[in-house]
C-alpha cells in the first residue's frame, strides 16, 4: 500500500488560504435566519476567549449527554442480560449487533464524521466568504449533491444485507451451532446501515455549525428504543425484541436531529450560474467528498472496526457465551474512551478550519490539548477499570440469568481489555486531524491495517491457549500499534506537534493510572458490599491518580489542580 502522506500534504489550497471569517450569520440575520440555541457564537480566525468559552460549554453539554446515552447503554445491556445472560440467544443477538456497531463508526461516528466534518466546514466558510455572489449557497449545493446519493446507497446496502445475512452469519460466526436466530436479528438491524447514515450525515452538518447537544443525544434516543421495545416484547419474541428496539431506535436518532437540521439547512433547489455541463458538475461536487479523499476515510475506519470482526471470528469458535463476556467488558471498559473522545468530537470544526485556512499553528495547539485532555480522562478511567472490575461488573450486571462465573470470567476480560483503552483513545483522536485538511492520505489506513494484522496474529497465537482473555490482549496490542504509528507520523505530515513532548506527558499520566489502578486493586476487596466498595473506589482512585500525577510533574495534573485552586478561592 503506498503512502502518498508526505510532509507537504497538509499545505493549503490556494482557495483555501483566507483566514477563516464568520461561520455563521448573526442571530436573525443571513440567509439562513435566526442561529440555533446551542450553535456557537460568531468568531473570528483566532481562537478568541468567546470560542474558548463556548467549546468549554458544548464539550460539558455533550459530556452530560453522552454519560446519560452510555448509562441508558448499560441499562439495555442489564436487560439483554437479565433476561437471556450469556446464552446461545445473547450470543445471536450479538453477531448481529455487530452490524450497527460498524454502522456506528463508519457511518455516524467516525467515518462520516471525518469525512463531512471537514466538507461542511469548508461549504460554511465559503457561505461567509460569499463565493459565488448572491445566487448560490454552498451548504445547500453540498447537501443537494451528496444526501440524495447517500439515500440511495445506503438503502441498496440495507437491502443487500437483508439479502445476505445468512452469508454474512456464517463468515462472521461459523461456529455458531444454529445460525437461524442470528440470521433473523441481523436482518432486523440490517436497517441501521440506512438509519445510521442519515443520523450521521446530520450529525456532521449540525457540528459543522457548532450545534453539539442534538448530535449527543442521539444514543439517548437509540438506547430508548432498544430498552423499550426489549421489555415490552421479549417474553413474545424472545432476543428478537432487542433487535427491532436496535431498528426502532436508529429511527429515532434521526427524528431527534432532524428539525434543527431542516432550520439550518432549508430544503431547496439549489441555485447553479449558467456554467458548462463540467463546471455545472464541479460547483455541484462536495470538494472534500472524492473517491480520492473518500477511500482512505473508508478503509481506515473500516480497518478500525474489524478488530470486533476478527474478535468475534475467534469468540464464535469457544464455548457458549464468550462472545457476550468479551461483549459486556468491552461495553463498560469503553466508557472512559467515549467520555475522553467527546473532547476532540467538539474540537474537531476547530482543527478542521484552521487546516482549510492554513492556520498550521492554530491547529498544532489544538491538537495537542487534546491529546492531554483526551490521555488524561481515558487514563483516570482505565485506573478505575483496573482497581474495581469485578465490583463493577457485579453491580450492574450480577442478577437474573447473568450469574457469578459470568461476573468473574468478565471482570477478568475487563482488565485485559483495559490496557488498550489508551491506544483506542490515541488513534481516535489522532485519526481527525489526518483527515481534516481534506487531502488524501494513506497513512491512517496503513497504520491501522498495520494493527489489524498485528491483532489477527496475536489472537490467532493466544485465544486457543488463553480463551477470550486472549482476544482482548491481542486488541490491547494491535490498537496500541495503529496508536504509536498515528503518533509517529502526524507530525512530519499533517500538524507539526511535539511528539516526544506529548509521549512523555501520556507517559506521566500512564504511570499515574498504574498506581491508581494498582492502590484499587488492592483495596477493593476490603470493603464486602460490591456497591459501597466501588463508591470507594471512586474516591480512592482518582486521589492516588492525582497525587501520582503531581508527584510525576505531569503538566495536566498541575494545571487542573492550579485551576480548581483558583475557582475554589475565586468562589469563596
Amino acid at each position: 500500500m503506498s503512502d502518498t502522506g508526505t510532509g507537504t500534504e497538509a499545505e493549503p489550497r490556494p482557495a483555501d488560504t483566507a483566514p477563516v471569517p464568520t461561520l455563521l450569520p448573526a442571530p436573525g440575520a443571513g440567509p439562513e435566519g435566526p442561529v440555533a440555541p446551542g450553535t456557537a457564537p460568531e468568531t473570528d480566525s483566532g481562537e478568541a476567549p468567546r470560542l474558548g468559552s463556548f467549546l468549554a460549554r458544548a464539550a460539558a453539554g455533550t459530556a452530560v449527554l453522552t454519560v446519560l446515552g452510555a448509562v441508558l447503554g448499560l441499562v439495555r445491556d442489564q436487560a439483554i442480560a437479565r433476561y437471556f445472560g450469556a446464552s446461545d440467544a445473547s450470543d445471536a443477538f450479538l453477531i448481529a449487533w455487530t452490524v450497527p456497531e460498524m454502522a456506528a463508526t463508519l457511518l455516524i461516528e467516525d467515518g462520516m464524521a471525518l469525512l463531512l466534518v471537514p466538507a461542511f466546514s469548508l461549504a460554511l466558510t465559503r457561505r461567509a466568504a460569499g463565493e459565488g455572489g448572491p445566487g448560490p449557497d454552498p451548504v445547500r449545493d453540498l447537501v443537494a449533491a451528496t444526501l440524495p446519493r447517500l439515500f440511495l446507497l445506503l438503502s441498496g446496502g440495507a437491502a443487500l444485507l437483508i439479502a445476505g445475512a445468512p452469508w454474512f452469519v456464517g463468515m462472521l460466526a461459523p461456529g455458531l451451532a444454529d445460525p437461524r436466530l442470528a440470521v433473523d436479528c441481523t436482518r432486523l438491524t440490517a436497517v441501521t446501515v440506512l438509519t445510521f447514515g442519515i443520523t450521521g450525515y446530520f450529525s456532521a452538518a449540525l457540528r459543522a455549525h457548532r450545534s453539539f447537544l442534538p448530535p449527543a443525544g442521539v444514543y439517548v434516543a437509540y438506547n430508548l428504543g432498544i430498552i423499550g421495545m426489549t421489555l415490552a416484547l421479549h417474553a413474545a419474541w424472545g432476543v428478537r425484541a432487542a433487535a427491532v428496539g436496535v431498528a426502532v431506535g436508529s429511527v429515532l436518532m434521526i427524528l431527534t436531529q432532524l428539525p434543527l437540521f431542516l432550520r439550518l439547512v432549508p430544503p431547496g433547489r439549489p441555485r447553479l450560474p449558467r456554467l458548462g455541463r463540467r463546471k455545472r458538475r464541479a460547483a455541484r461536487t462536495a470538494p472534500l467528498l472524492g473517491f480520492a479523499v473518500l477511500a482512505p476515510v473508508v478503509l481506515f475506519v473500516v480497518s478500525r472496526q474489524s478488530q470486533v470482526l476478527v474478535e468475534r471470528f475467534l469468540a464464535s469458535t469457544l464455548p457458549a457465551g464468550a462472545i457476550s463476556h468479551l461483549n459486556y467488558a468491552q461495553k463498560v471498559a469503553q466508557m472512559p474512551m467515549v467520555l475522553s473522545l467527546m473532547i476532540c468530537t467538539v474540537t474537531f470544526p476547530v482543527v478542521a478550519q484552521a487546516m482549510a485556512a492554513g492556520d498550521r499553528e492554530k491547529a498544532r495547539r489544538r491538537v495537542e490539548r487534546d491529546l492531554a485532555l483526551a490521555g488524561m480522562v481515558v487514563l483516570l478511567g482505565t485506573a478505575v477499570v483496573l482497581g474495581y472490575a469485578p465490583r463493577i461488573i457485579e453491580v450492574l450486571f450480577q442478577r437474573g440469568a447473568f450469574d457469578v462465573s459470568d461476573t468473574d470470567s468478565t471482570a477478568q476480560v475487563m482488565r485485559v481489555y483495559a490496557l488498550g483503552l489508551l491506544g483506542h483513545c490515541l488513534v481516535g483522536a489522532l485519526s481527525r486531524p489526518f483527515f481534516s485538511s481534506g487531502r488524501p492520505t494513506w497513512f491512517p489506513a496503513f497504520a491501522m491495517g498495520t494493527g489489524l494484522l498485528v491483532t489477527m496474529g496475536a489472537g490467532y497465537a493466544l485465544t486457543y491457549r488463553f480463551g477470550v482473555n486472549g482476544i482482548a490482549t491481542a486488541n490491547a496490542i494491535g490498537i496500541s500499534t495503529t496508536a504509536l504509528l498515528l503518533l509517529m507520523g502526524l507530525g512530519p505530515r499533517v500538524v507539526p506537534i511535539r511528539t516526544r513532548a506529548v509521549a512523555l506527558s501520556l507517559g506521566r499520566l500512564t504511570g499515574a493510572s498504574l498506581a491508581a489502578g494498582v492502590a484499587g486493586w488492592a483495596c477493593a476487596p476490603l470493603v464486602p458490599d460490591a456497591l459501597l466498595s466501588l463508591a470507594a473506589g471512586c474516591l480512592l482512585v482518582p486521589s492516588v491518580f492525582f497525587l501520582t500525577g503531581l508527584a510525576l510533574r505531569s503538566p495536566e495534573v498541575v494545571s487542573l489542580l492550579a485551576l480548581t485552586r483558583r475557582r475554589f478561592l475565586d468562589g469563596r
